[in-house]
């Protein structure tokens, strides 16, 4: 009863004055005559249902169906615009679900478990003249791990609930502050898929990124290659980059002390090793059980890489990809033959969410362009920034902040800033490299940093495995500063002065 009661007056103190106001000023606008761009309408509504805890799915069809309607669009024909576009979205989608269940099976194989004990193990010694040498140790241990998980070995957030609650006993004792690690978290999971074209780097970088640049771009005469993308991703994430170094040398460089709580993990532990498909979330769970991979799983597990890399790099499918090395898994014994259908059933919940909001992006993008709005907005938004590219710039990287911020996905970004930012982009002057560093960048911020992202929310869930990690303060304010600010600044800098 009481979290009822708190849901209600959440809607009634919060959500529900935000709608009157938004209607009010709605009305407002059409009894003076005043005209509203449907495309601006659409983003603000979806934007702000976001903001006030509608899910991102009923959002964006929300948000798409009263711009259409806004637009003087009949509803069989929003209705038409939002099925025809749902295949494009649909196709990631699916690639995102065999890659959580690929990512749940590697789970399963013990093998991140078996890395963050023999890591806890090995550096965990006392003396203060090898503090410094384990905690630089751990930094790299967590940059690399980041990394893979997106490319080579693309689980996701996947690793961060298995990888971080072992080793908590011994960031306490090091006296770690936890923020630095959700920085280097985020920063390196968003570095790995905005550079590297492997695993979900593929995903954002060809089938999303490029594939809306040249749909969209193609009536501006724009053009992009697959070799195109990490050059114009290369200064967007060397601010990434730089935010994080300032996170760990200068922002969280002092010691912070924690309650310490060796072996024990009293909120959170994912059950990999037993095949429990739910989270315990309640009562004290021991870690200190010794856990020994034998050589079968690790050959499989290679193996299952090795077949997932392969089939990106010739075969450019990661869906297919990611199925087979599931398969081997699978074969492996490494889990019960009968637990398949769990497994993958895990894979699915896993990602579920993020393929939906993908599917449905496509399709609130495309109906952004059947309203006919575009071409207004974007002739006005001309007029206004005559032929300032560093002003206008600038207001398209913190319109991208705070679109992706409202929804926490940059893989869902792109398709709705793609019909705005491209044509805008070619009116203002800039190169074909320019405007894909744009789009791609504007889309990418705020992924780190949002409350709904994966990344902050994988970070939580690693982090706060004993209960002293707050989402908010701890994993949301972090990474939002850390990571955006570095990443639109030196995006700025990049294609107004050196990439045109």
């Amino acid at each position: 009863m009481l979290s009822a009661y708190r849901q209600d007056t959440f809607f009634l103190n919060r959500a529900l004055p935000v709608l009157i106001g938004l209607a009010a000023i709605y009305g407002a606008l059409w009894l003076f005559a005043i005209p509203v761009n449907a495309v601006v309408l659409a983003i603000t509504l979806m934007v702000v249902f976001c903001l006030i805890k509608i899910p991102v799915a009923v959002s964006l069809v929300s948000a798409a169906l009263l711009g259409g309607l806004h637009a003087r669009m009949t509803m069989p024909d929003i209705l038409q615009v939002l099925n025809d576009n749902l295949l494009s979205g649909a196709q990631v989608g699916m690639t995102y679900i065999m890659v959580g269940a690929f990512a749940v099976a590697l789970a399963r194989s013990g093998i991140l478990d078996w890395v963050a004990q023999k890591m806890a193990s090995s550096l965990n010694r006392e003396g203060a003249h090898v503090r410094q040498q384990v905690k630089w140790m751990l930094f790299a241990l967590f940059i690399v791990a980041s990394l893979l998980s997106q490319n080579l070995i693309p689980v996701h957030i996947a690793f961060i609930p298995v990888l971080i609650p072992p080793l908590l006993g011994l960031m306490n004792r090091l006296r770690l502050d936890r923020r630095a690690v959700a920085c280097i978290l985020a920063c390196g999971i968003s570095a790995s898929y905005l550079l590297l074209p492997f695993g979900f780097g593929a995903i954002y970088l060809n089938e999303i990124l490029l594939e809306n640049f040249n749909s969209v771009g193609a009536a501006s005469g724009y053009a992009a290659t697959a070799s195109m993308a990490p050059k114009a991703m290369f200064f967007p994430v060397m601010g990434l980059l730089a935010g994080m170094l300032f996170a760990v040398f200068i922002t969280y460089r002092k010691p912070r002390d924690y309650v310490q709580n060796d072996g024990l993990q009293n909120n959170y532990r994912q059950a990999v090793q037993t095949g429990q498909t739910e989270i315990e979330q309640n009562g004290a769970v021991a870690m200190e059980e010794k856990i020994e991979i034998g050589l079968q799983p690790l050959l499989f597990t290679a193996l299952a890489v090795v077949t997932v890399l392969l089939f990106q790099i010739y075969f450019d499918s990661l869906f297919i990809g990611a199925m087979i090395g599931f398969m081997i898994l699978g074969f492996s014994g490494i889990y019960r033959w009968q637990a398949q259908d769990d497994v993958f059933t895990q894979g699915v919940r896993l990602m579920a969410e993020i393929a939906v909001i993908i599917t449905i992006a496509s399709s609130f993008g495309a109906l952004l362009t059947a309203t006919g709005d575009i071409d207004p907005l974007v002739a006005s938004a001309t007029q206004f920034f005559g032929d300032n590219k560093l002003f206008g710039a600038a207001v398209m990287l913190v319109v991208g902040l705070f679109i992706t911020i409202g929804f926490g996905d940059s893989f869902a970004s792109v398709p709705i800033l793609a019909p705005i930012y491209i044509p805008l982009a070619f009116a203002l002057g800039f190169s074909p490299l320019a405007a894909l560093a744009m789009l791609g960048a504007a889309a990418a911020l705020g992924d780190a940093g949002s409350p709904a992202s994966t990344i902050t929310l994988g970070a939580t869930a690693g982090l706060n495995a004993d209960g002293q990690h707050d989402h908010i303060k701890d994993s949301v304010i972090p990474t939002f500063f850390h990571a955006n600010i570095g990443m639109l600044l030196f995006t700025w800098v990049a294609v107004v002065w050196l990439l045109g």
